[in-house]
């Protein structure tokens, strides 16, 4: 890592309606779905809290109750909630909130439904140790879209042979798809608009800049946005693990 200091802190993105997950989502918030035993939420900060980051900020909106009541006893990382009862601010609106709790060093963004199995190491770690804070506004962990499971999307991005990211132009599909995990450096929003607004916002400009960069992320991401996608990750879950991976949280 190019940067002087590690970040230990992150955003954790569980404030949304998981509209595509119901009927699973019509009495529990998408994050407390569970996948393979575990719910979703539990997954990502069990990654989090192995890559030492210390302190998870989580946003709350769609049934914020059962988010507060679920992290109310846990301890690594230390859980803040950002409450969002009163509005959804959406993916940028809802991190721009929370600037105040996240800091002025650089932090994790993490989407609560994002998991995946790992390759060679761990994938937080790598987009750590990349982490280069003169260059870098942004930095993605971009999962191959060929490798990647319930994932049917066009892709989202492009990436050069020293990491930095385009927008796919024309009409072939994009190679990397976002795997819902990034570095932001807290400069990212400084022309954050007021109110809801998504993150691809800040992301376009940072294109501009020529200041958004990837990772690609080694193993397999799976793409868990409807019920039907749970039981091909769960497959895919049962396989890994009968070759000898894991889970987070998992021994």
């Amino acid at each position: 890592m190019t940067s002087t200091k590690r970040p230990t802190r992150a955003f954790v993105l569980a404030a949304g309606k998981g509209e595509r997950m119901r009927p699973l989502t019509e009495t529990r918030p998408k994050p407390l779905v569970s996948v393979a035993g575990r719910p979703l939420i539990d997954q990502v900060l069990d990654r989090l809290a192995d890559a030492h980051i210390t302190e998870a900020i989580v946003n709350a909106h769609y049934l914020a109750d059962q988010i507060e009541d679920h992290l109310r006893d846990r301890k690594t990382p230390k859980i803040t909630i950002s409450d969002e009862r009163g509005e959804l601010l959406d993916t940028g609106g809802g991190v721009a909130k929370a600037l105040p709790k996240l800091g002025n060093a650089p932090f994790l963004i993490h989407n609560s439904d994002s998991i995946w199995i790992e390759g060679m190491g761990s994938n937080l770690d790598r987009l750590i140790d990349t982490w280069d804070d003169a260059a870098m506004d942004s930095l993605m962990l971009v999962a191959p879209i060929a490798t990647s499971i319930g994932y049917d999307g066009a892709g989202d991005f492009q990436m050069d042979t020293t990491g930095r990211l385009a927008r796919q132009t024309g009409a072939r599909l994009a190679p990397f798809v976002f795997a819902g995990v990034s570095i932001a450096h807290p400069r990212l929003f400084d022309t954050a608009p007021k109110g809801a607004f998504s993150l691809n916002t800040l992301w376009n400009g940072a294109i501009a800049k020529r200041r958004l960069f990837g990772v690609r992320l080694e193993g397999i991401w799976m793409h868990v946005g409807t019920p039907d996608a749970i039981g091909e990750a769960e497959n895919a879950i049962a396989n890994s693990m009968a070759a000898g991976s894991t889970l987070p949280g998992e021994d």
